[in-house]
C-alpha cells in the first residue's frame, strides 16, 4: 500500500472522516449519478449499434464486394477479436489510471475503425478495420460497467448497471431499423459512416462531462480534490468533513499482477465460473446476432424483414434487463442468471421450429433476447458487484475478454453449420447448448456464495 493510500485511509476520529461507500448507499440517487450513468449508457449504446452493424450489412455486404459465407464468418469474427484484445487490455490499464480516460479513449477508437471500415474495398481491409473498431469496443464495456457501479448505492446497483448496458442493445437494436431503412438508398457504407461520426462527438462530450470515479480516486490516493468536488456534486450544499475515505473492502490492495488477484483466495472458482458463464452466453449471443439475418433470408423473408426481426432481438434484451435488474435489487444473487439462461435455452430451441412465419418469429426471437441479452446484462452486475474497487475493471474485462472468445466462436461455427447444410432445427437445438451450460455455472456460483461482493 502506497503512503499516499496509507494518508487517505489514515484513523482520524469518525466526526472527521466521511465514508464515500457508506455516503453513496445511504443517499438518494442525486442528478449527478444519474448523468453519468445516462453519459456511459449513451457510450455503450453506439458501441452496440457498431458492434451489430456487421451482422446487419452482411446480406448487402456479400452481394456488393462477392464475399463468400465461409469468409464472412472470419470478417465478422475479426471485430470480435478486436473486442477480446481491448477487453483483456482495458481492464488492467483502468485499475491503473482510472475509468475515465480509457472510456473516452476507446469511444474515439471505435468511432475511427468504424469510419476507416465504411472505406475498405478488400476482404483483407474489412478484417483490419473491424479489428481496430473491435479494440474500442472491447474497452469501452468493462469501463462503462465499473464506473456505473461505483457511483450508485447498492440498492440500486442492480437496476443501474443492467439498466445502463441497454443502452447496448438498444443501441444495436436502432441499428438494425436504420441499416434497413438507409443501406437500400445510400449502400452498406453508410451504416459504418453513421457509427463512426456519432461516437467522436460523444468522446468530445464525455472529456467535458465524465468524471473519474470517486471511490477509485481515494483507493489510488493523491486525488482527494477531484473526488471532494464530485461528493459536493452528489450533495450539493452538504457539509463535507476534513477527510474522505473508503472502506477496507474497497481499499484491498496486494502485490503482484492484477490478473493473479483474481484468483486469490476465495475468488477462484467463482472467476472460472464466471468466465464459463459469460463465454457460453456470448457465444450464443453473437450467433444469433450475426447469422438471424441470414438464416431467415434464406427462409424466403424479404432482407429488411428479417434485419427487422432480428432487431427484436435486442428489443426482448432490453425488457429483459430491466425485469431481472429489478430482481436483482431485490435479490442480489446469481439464481437469477441461472433461471434467464434456462428461459434462454427454451425459446431459442423454438426459434427453430416457428419456419417462416414472421409472427412466430418475433415472439421467439424477442423471448430468446430477453434470456440472453438480458441475462448478460445481469451477469455485468453480479460481476461488478464480486471484485474490489482495486481490481474490478480488470475482472470484468478479464471476463468479457474470455466471453469473446466465445462471441469469435459463436459466427464461424454458426458459418460451418449453414455451409454444410445443417437443418434449420437442429442448429438452434446447437445454440440451446451453450444457454443450459451457462445456467449450471451460474447455479454453481449461487450455490459456493458470491464471494467478496462489493
Amino acid at each position: 500500500m502506497t503512503s499516499l493510500m496509507c494518508m487517505t485511509m489514515r484513523i482520524v476520529p469518525a466526526a472527521t472522516v466521511l465514508d464515500i461507500r457508506g455516503f453513496i448507499d445511504d443517499r438518494p440517487v442525486s442528478r449527478y449519478q444519474l448523468a453519468v450513468a445516462a453519459m456511459c449508457a449513451l457510450i455503450v449504446f453506439l458501441d452496440g449499434f457498431d458492434a451489430q452493424a456487421m451482422g446487419y450489412v452482411a446480406p448487402a455486404l456479400t452481394a456488393a464486394m462477392g464475399i463468400p459465407r465461409a469468409v464472412l464468418g472470419p470478417v465478422i469474427s475479426s471485430g470480435l477479436v478486436g473486442m477480446m484484445v481491448g477487453a483483456l487490455v482495458s481492464g488492467p490499464l483502468a485499475d491503473r489510471l482510472g475509468r475515465r480516460p480509457l472510456l473516452i479513449g476507446c469511444t474515439l477508437i471505435f468511432g475511427i475503425g468504424s469510419l476507416f471500415t465504411a472505406s475498405a474495398q478488400s476482404v483483407g481491409a474489412l478484417m483490419a478495420f473491424r479489428a481496430i473498431t473491435g479494440l474500442g469496443m472491447g474497452g469501452a464495456m468493462p469501463n462503462a460497467i465499473a464506473l456505473t457501479s461505483e457511483y450508485m448505492p447498492r440498492r440500486r446497483r442492480g437496476t443501474a448497471v443492467t439498466t445502463m448496458i441497454c443502452g447496448f442493445s438498444l443501441g444495436a437494436a436502432v441499428g438494425g431499423f436504420v441499416a434497413a431503412a438507409i443501406i437500400p438508398r445510400f449502400g452498406w457504407q453508410a451504416v459504418f459512416i453513421v457509427g463512426g461520426v456519432a461516437p467522436l462527438f460523444i468522446a468530445g462530450a464525455a472529456f467535458l462531462w465524465l468524471p473519474e470515479s470517486i471511490r477509485f480516486l481515494l483507493v489510488r490516493g493523491g486525488h482527494e480534490d477531484r473526488a471532494r468536488a464530485s461528493v459536493a456534486r452528489i450533495a450539493p450544499g452538504t457539509p463535507l468533513p476534513p477527510s474522505l475515505s473508503v472502506s477496507e473492502e474497497d481499499g484491498e490492495r496486494s502485490g503482484g499482477f492484477a490478473l493473479a488477484r483474481l484468483f486469490a483466495g476465495r475468488r477462484a472458482i467463482g472467476t472460472v465460473l464466471i468466465w464459463t458463464v459469460y463465454f457460453m452466453n456470448l457465444l450464443n449471443l453473437y450467433f444469433l446476432n450475426s447469422w438471424l439475418p441470414t438464416i431467415m433470408s434464406d427462409a424466403d423473408l424479404p432482407v429488411a424483414t428479417a434485419i427487422r426481426l432480428t432487431a427484436l432481438f435486442q428489443a426482448g434484451g432490453i425488457g429483459g434487463a430491466i425485469l431481472l435488474g429489478a430482481l436483482l435489487d431485490r435479490s442480489f444473487s446469481f439464481w437469477v442468471l441461472a433461471g434467464s439462461s434456462l428461459w434462454a435455452a427454451v425459446f431459442v430451441v423454438l426459434i427453430g421450429w416457428s419456419g417462416a412465419s414472421p409472427v412466430l418469429l418475433a415472439v421467439t426471437i424477442t423471448a430468446a433476447g430477453l434470456g440472453i441479452i438480458g441475462g448478460q446484462n445481469a451477469s455485468h452486475a453480479l460481476a461488478a458487484a464480486y471484485y474490489p474497487i482495486a481490481i474490478r475493471s480488470t475482472g470484468v474485462g478479464w471476463a468479457l475478454g474470455v466471453g469473446r472468445i466465445g462471441s469469435i466462436a459463436g459466427p464461424v461455427f454458426g458459418g460451418l453449420l449453414l455451409v454444410r447444410g445443417v437443418e434449420i432445427a437442429q442448429v438452434f437445438w446447437a445454440a440451446a447448448i451453450p444457454a443450459v451450460i451457462a445456467a449450471a455455472a451460474a447455479a454453481s456460483i449461487a450455490l459456493i456464495g458470491r464471494g467478496d461482493a462489493q
